[in-house]
């Protein structure tokens, strides 16, 4: 039977790394606040001609994130937090973020619909509501984000998630480490396995000589030769 090569502590080590930080850049694992656009309906457009407009979300030291599926005023948009241009930004645990949305213009700056301080303090079960009067209405998601301080009730059971995802982050990291322990406890026993094997192999060759040798003197051939 033909066995694999036997793998090093060194890959081990290595592969137990790789998988650590894969798990570090999973979504959601180390509390991601991630804000995602759940609906929004603009109540006007800043164009003199009638046309599509061009509208994005930008918060500053962030990319613009267009809104490709807005394209009419007075029609409520609904997202399902997949589209390939979410999530529109991520927010600090203690600072807020200064954001807002835009209509590009080519010939002009570009119009503010609204600009506003938004903070994950803002969101309560998740959900945060943004309202300008003549602009747009637009609600976002976020479901690591804390509750607002002034609720006391809610403030608990975001500390009592936040205490469930560390347990689950610890849970995760226990069973990785069980797993090199175990890869380790069976690359040490395959290794013993087959110091055995040899010295078994070894043994039985040296035997076989010994049996040789007493045929040949039982037959007499050693002698003569």
């Amino acid at each position: 039977m033909r066995w694999p090569p036997p793998i090093s502590l060194r890959r081990l080590l290595f592969l137990f790394f790789v998988l650590v930080d894969a798990l570090c850049s999973i979504p959601g694992t180390f509390s991601s606040r991630l804000v995602t656009l759940d609906t929004i309906d603009i109540f006007t457009t800043h164009e003199w001609f009638p046309s599509k407009p061009i509208v994005y979300f930008r918060c500053n030291g962030d990319n613009k994130i267009y809104l490709p599926d807005v394209k009419e005023a007075n029609s409520i948009y609904t997202f399902k937090g997949q589209e390939s241009w979410q999530p529109l930004t991520e927010l600090p645990e203690k600072k807020c973020k200064r954001c807002g949305f835009y209509e590009e213009d080519t010939f002009k700056r570009d119009d503010v619909f609204d600009e506003w301080e938004l903070c994950s303090s803002d969101f309560k079960d998740g959900k945060y509501t943004h309202f300008k009067e003549g602009q747009f209405n637009a609600t976002f998601l976020c479901p690591n984000c804390t509750a607002s301080a002034g609720d006391s009730g809610t403030h608990e059971s975001a500390s009592e998630v936040e205490t469930k995802k560390t347990s689950v982050v610890v849970i995760i990291v226990v069973s990785v480490l069980a797993s090199v322990i175990l890869i380790i406890a069976l690359f040490v026993g395959y290794k013993y396995w087959q110091k055995k094997r040899r010295e078994r192999d070894q043994a039985r060759f040296l035997k076989l000589f010994e049996e040789v040798d007493d045929i040949e003197d039982e037959l007499g051939l050693g002698n003569e030769l």
